[in-house]
């Protein structure tokens, strides 16, 4: 009797086991890569670090990585990278502008929709194009211009020219469409959409110092966790120009500008604030040296975290990670990088010594990095991850031996968990500067 008894219990602890087994969500990706094996995507594209995001995963009818870059003769191209690795090619404007500035940006609206924008490095409009959810052919539609200038705010700033732009897209506000750049007053601005793009608002000026000098320009990287909030980090302005050039934090959220700790800086309707008036994350002075920033995203819980560089000297870039705890910055550093990455012509002065190869956040593993750092006199890509106290956990090489530079990695944002961890970046035959560059477009799906 007791045997019956122990054989019945056991098979119906079995069958739960079974039925909770069954009920469990088996993880399937929501596409296919090459694991673990360097790819190139192309032969012929450049991109800067602060047009973003320059890649996203795109999900839908069509699940993959939309990306971007600016060819050696200056056309912008589209590029998409389907299941198993298949590759799709667009141009999207002709020889436009010979510079990696002019690099698009992508964004998926809330109707499926995919929206990329991008500028020339000094022009008066902004171009994009959008691509519909069922479109067959998977290509982007005509050309949109933008005229984001507003006649009052360039009384106050009065410089009209457009660099960079950076779209995200805000679940909990109907899905409006932001968008963000260096525009008037050569001044971070925004500007927004609430008809999925097809119009906009005039743009305002976010961030200046006081009085108003147009060779100022504060720079700034953006993140959005696409349901409140756009995350800001930027710098007083360019490290070349500012000896003591700090990084600052702010984020949006509800029509307002807010510190990291919740305290209001301003409404839309009261901007522009000044640097000093948002969180402090690296005060630059002479002995640990002027800043640029790198990367930003946010983690579980919400929190800014920051990819910065400090230059002691213009040879010595060291790469820092600075992740806020929810009472203070906890603030590491990564290692030091080397130099400059161009490859300066000889008896010339660089005119770029603040390029450092660059590092990316895991948008939903923030404590993945990937860095772009000198190994063996060559920029390498190594993958980096930390554990909740700052520390190396483990490290990582993506690429080794190398006989170009690999530089500027970007992990694309708008990522589900069902994503591949794919990293894109650089490889330079060729980068003299800005205008002058022969680089590919290489990527890695992690394992």
């Amino acid at each position: 009797m007791f045997k019956i008894l122990i054989n019945n219990y056991t098979i119906i602890f079995c069958l739960l086991v079974g039925m909770l087994n069954s009920c469990k969500k088996e993880f399937k990706p929501n596409f296919s890569l090459p694991i673990g094996k360097m790819q190139t995507l192309t032969e012929d594209g450049a991109w800067c670090w602060f047009s973003d995001p320059r890649a996203i995963y795109v999900h839908g009818n069509r699940n993959g990585i939309q990306t971007g870059w600016v060819t050696e003769n200056g056309t912008i191209e589209a590029g998409f990278i389907g299941e198993n690795g298949e590759i799709k090619k667009q141009i999207l404007a002709d020889t436009l502008d010979k510079d990696d500035h002019a690099n698009p940006a992508f964004v998926q609206l809330l109707n499926g929709e995919t929206m990329v924008f991008y500028t020339k490095h000094f022009d008066e409009k902004i171009r994009s194009h959008k691509m519909k959810n069922n479109s067959k052919d998977s290509l982007f539609g005509k050309l949109i211009g933008i005229n984001p200038f507003d006649s009052f705010e360039l009384k106050k700033f009065p410089l009209k020219r457009t660099t960079y732009a950076n779209p995200f897209v805000l679940e909990d506000e109907a899905g409006k469409l932001f968008c963000f750049g260096r525009w008037t007053g050569f001044k971070p601005n925004m500007m927004w959409s609430t008809d999925h793009g097809k119009t906009f608002s005039k743009s305002k000026v976010v961030v200046t110092n006081y009085p108003f000098d147009g060779e100022n320009r504060p720079y700034v990287k953006y993140y959005s966790d696409g349901k409140s909030k756009i995350h800001m980090v930027f710098t007083d302005g360019h490290p070349r120009n500012e000896p003591l050039n700090s990084v600052y934090y702010a984020y949006y959220e509800k029509e307002a500008f807010w510190r990291v700790d919740g305290s209001k800086i301003c409404n839309v309707d009261e901007l522009p604030f000044e640097p000093k008036d948002a969180s402090i994350v690296y005060k630059a002075d002479e002995r640990k040296g002027r800043s640029w920033i790198y990367d930003l995203a946010s983690d579980e819980k919400g929190n800014p975290v920051i990819l910065y560089a400090r230059y002691p000297n213009e040879e010595t870039h060291i790469y820092h990670y600075a992740k806020y705890t929810g009472d203070n910055w906890l603030d590491v550093k990564i290692c030091n990088s080397g130099k400059w990455f161009e490859k300066t012509p000889e008896n010339k002065v660089e005119p770029e010594p603040h390029y450092s190869g660059g590092m990316t956040l895991n948008p939903l593993k923030t404590n993945v990095v990937f860095t772009s750092e000198t190994i063996n006199k060559v920029f390498e890509i190594v993958r980096y991850k930390f554990n909740t106290q700052g520390e190396v956990e483990k490290r990582e090489l993506i690429t080794s031996n190398s006989k170009r530079d690999n530089i500027r990695p970007f992990i694309p944002r708008n990522m589900k968990k069902e994503d591949p961890e794919v990293v894109l970046w650089m490889e330079n035959e060729k980068y003299v500067h800005y205008t002058n560059y022969k680089t590919a477009i290489k990527y890695y799906s992690y394992k």
